[in-house]
C-alpha cells in the first residue's frame, strides 16, 4: 500500500521543481522530504526522480505516479470535505493567499473574525499576487485565494476552480495638487492622454490592465515610473512626477501633494475569493469566504 504522504512529497517536488522548494511548502525539513522519497522509491521498485541542473524531475514513471496522486489527493480532499461538515469545531490549518492591498484592506479584520469564532482554526496568510496564487492553488499549497481583475480585463480561471465574489472596488485617479486638473469634480482618462503615469509593476494585473485600458481609448500610456506600494506610487504622484490610478481598498493615508480625483466613467476592479471545487464542501472554506464578504461590507 502506497504512503499519502510519500505521495504527497512526491507531488510537492513534481510541483516545485526542487526538494528543498518542496519542503518548504509542505512545512517540513528537506531532509524528511528526501527520506519520504526514498521510501516511495523502495515502495515502487524503481527510480521517481532523477537530478537535472541544480533541481530534479521525475522520470517517466515518477510522471504517471503524480497523475495518480492528483486523483488521490482530490478524493481525499472530497473526504475530508464531508467529514468536516460533520463536525461541530472547526480546526486545522487554512491556508489562504491574497493580493497585497487585499490583504492589507481586507485580511485582518477576517482573519481576526475567524479567530474570534473558531479558535481552533488556523488560518495562515500568504501575500502573493493571484499570478502566483493561482497555480498553488491549482496545485494544493493554499486552500483559498482572494483575486482581483478588472471590469474590462476579467481573469481566466483554470478548470477545476470555484469563486464567489466579495467586493467590487472604485478606483481613482491621483494627481499632485498643483496639477491642472486637481480640483475637478471628476476626471477623464482621455483628459490625461499626454501624462506621464505612475503605475504598477510591469506584469501585475494592475499594470497591464492601465495599458490596455488606455490603448483601448487610442492613447500609448507613457510609463514613467512603476512600484509595487500604493505609498510609493503617491509619494512619486505628490512629487509632481505623473498622475497613478489607485483603488480604494488597502489605500491609506493619503499624503500632502496629492489630490484624489474620482473619474469618469468610474474604475472599477472586482475582488473574489476562488477554491478547488473539490474542496467546495468544506466548511472552512465557506467560513473563509463569508468573513471576507463581511469584512468587505465593513469597508464600504
Amino acid at each position: 500500500m502506497l504512503s499519502v504522504e510519500r505521495l504527497r512529497a512526491l507531488h510537492a517536488v513534481a510541483a516545485q521543481g526542487s526538494i528543498l522548494a518542496a519542503a518548504d511548502v509542505l512545512h517540513v525539513t528537506t531532509s524528511a522530504v528526501s527520506q519520504q522519497l526514498a521510501k516511495l522509491e523502495r515502495e515502487v521498485g524503481q527510480p521517481l526522480l532523477e537530478k537535472q541542473g541544480r533541481g530534479v524531475r521525475l522520470t517517466d514513471v515518477g510522471r504517471r505516479l503524480v497523475e495518480h496522486t492528483d486523483q488521490v489527493l482530490s478524493a481525499l480532499e472530497q473526504a475530508e470535505a464531508e467529514l468536516e461538515s460533520a463536525r461541530d469545531t472547526l480546526s486545522g490549518r487554512l491556508v489562504i493567499a491574497a493580493f497585497a492591498t487585499g490583504a492589507r484592506g481586507l485580511a485582518p479584520r477576517a482573519l481576526a473574525s475567524l479567530a474570534a469564532k473558531h479558535p481552533q482554526l488556523q488560518p495562515m496568510l500568504r501575500e502573493l499576487e493571484p499570478a502566483d496564487s493561482i497555480p498553488m492553488l491549482v496545485r494544493r499549497d493554499v486552500d483559498l485565494a482572494l483575486l482581483q481583475d478588472w471590469a474590462n480585463a476579467p481573469l481566466a480561471l483554470p478548470p477545476g476552480l470555484s469563486k464567489a465574489p466579495v467586493l467590487d472596488d472604485v478606483a481613482d485617479i491621483a494627481l499632485p495638487a498643483h496639477h491642472r486638473l486637481a480640483h475637478a469634480d471628476r476626471v477623464r482618462l482621455d483628459d490625461l492622454a499626454d501624462e506621464p503615469w505612475v503605475t504598477w509593476l510591469e506584469g501585475s494585473i494592475c499594470h497591464d490592465w492601465l495599458l490596455h485600458t488606455l490603448r483601448r481609448r487610442g492613447h500609448e500610456p507613457r510609463v514613467a515610473h512603476t512600484a509595487s506600494e500604493y505609498a510609493t506610487q503617491l509619494a512619486l504622484v505628490g512629487a509632481g512626477l505623473g498622475a497613478a490610478v489607485i483603488p480604494r481598498l488597502g489605500r491609506g493615508p493619503v499624503p500632502p501633494g496629492v489630490r484624489i480625483v474620482p473619474s469618469e466613467p468610474t474604475l472599477r476592479r472586482h475582488v473574489y475569493a476562488a477554491w478547488r471545487r473539490d474542496a467546495s464542501r468544506r466548511t472552512t472554506i465557506r467560513v473563509a469566504v463569508e468573513a471576507f464578504q463581511q469584512a468587505a461590507s465593513a469597508t464600504a
